[in-house]
């Protein structure tokens, strides 16, 4: 059990076997583009995703959104507004038994000030796009939150 997965590993897989995850994922502007992290583990491990985590039992989503840009940016953010609710279904999960992993995300807008950024475990490199964010291929689910935040228009 770490601080960023705080149950304990067999709990954990019969949740992901089991049920959707509460989640926030986070456009976050910064400087003048939006950060991306490519990720190093499932799901998505090796593609450029947006931050984003589980919600943990009694924490506001407000609350979520702090931690996870905390915890993975290494900085503080300011909500500027919610995007929407969305949902995620992967192939791919982080849990041998289960067979992929179904989140049910709640996007945020956020902004930061900071000038430097620090990945953690999850990601192997953080970097900030400008859009229309040429050499980064989009997953889908990163280019409906660039849509629904106003970073890309519906036709790129």
């Amino acid at each position: 059990m770490s601080e960023e997965h705080p149950i304990p590993q067999d709990d954990w897989e019969t949740i992901v076997d089991s049920v959707p995850l509460v989640s926030v994922d986070l456009v976050v502007r910064h400087g003048d583009g939006v950060v991306l992290g490519k990720r190093t583990n499932e799901p998505a491990k090796g593609e450029w995703f947006v931050p984003g985590g589980v919600v943990r039992k009694g924490e506001r989503l407000d609350e979520a959104v702090h931690r996870v840009a905390e915890g993975e940016l290494g900085v503080p953010v300011t909500i500027q507004r919610r995007l929407g609710v969305y949902e995620h279904f992967w192939d791919e999960a982080d849990v041998e038994s289960a067979d992929g992993k179904h989140y049910v995300p709640v996007g945020y807008l956020v902004t930061t000030d900071a000038d430097e950024l620090a990945p953690d475990d999850q990601h192997a490199d953080l970097r900030t796009v400008a859009p229309p964010v040429d050499g980064v291929d989009l997953h889908p689910y990163v280019r409906d939150y660039f849509v629904d935040a106003g970073v890309l228009s519906d036709g790129e």
